[in-house]
């Protein structure tokens, strides 16, 4: 993979992370009674929102330079930041239970991607606009 692809991987996994980050917070800070919609006008949701569709933006992009079997475990980091952001800025209890999971979900991720793909291309991650005429993904 190249440094392109890492840096929009990183932007990925913090995007998602200060997305969920300022959702969570716009929902926490609105009134109980606004019920969910009106509660997305709290200007917390609203940037979570926004950095969400950027993530979005930015993931799709991701895809196009590399395999979704690629990208996936490396943006499963993202669990773990937010279990720690929900911790450490939230003040949310994060079990013991809660820190396994996403260690477990973040691990199964990772041993995925160091797992040598099969078939024609396997382990490739250029980007298709690289591949030769007529060579499949």
């Amino acid at each position: 993979m190249n440094a392109r692809a890492l840096w929009h991987t990183a932007g990925v996994v913090l995007l998602n992370a200060a997305g969920n980050f300022a959702l969570a917070v716009g929902m926490k800070r609105a009134a109980a009674a606004a019920g969910p919609v009106l509660a997305l006008l709290e200007p917390a949701a609203m940037a979570g929102i926004m950095l969400l569709i950027a993530w979005m933006l930015l993931r799709l992009r991701l895809l196009q330079m590399a395999d979704l079997s690629f990208v996936l475990p490396l943006t499963a980091v993202g669990y773990i930041l937010n279990a720690a952001m929900g911790a450490a800025f939230l003040g949310e209890h994060v079990s013991l239970a809660r820190w396994a999971g996403a260690a477990l979900i973040t691990g199964g991720a990772a041993l995925t991607s160091i797992t040598p793909a099969e078939g024609a291309g396997a382990g490739r991650t250029e980007p298709a606009s690289e591949r030769r005429d007529g060579e499949a993904a």
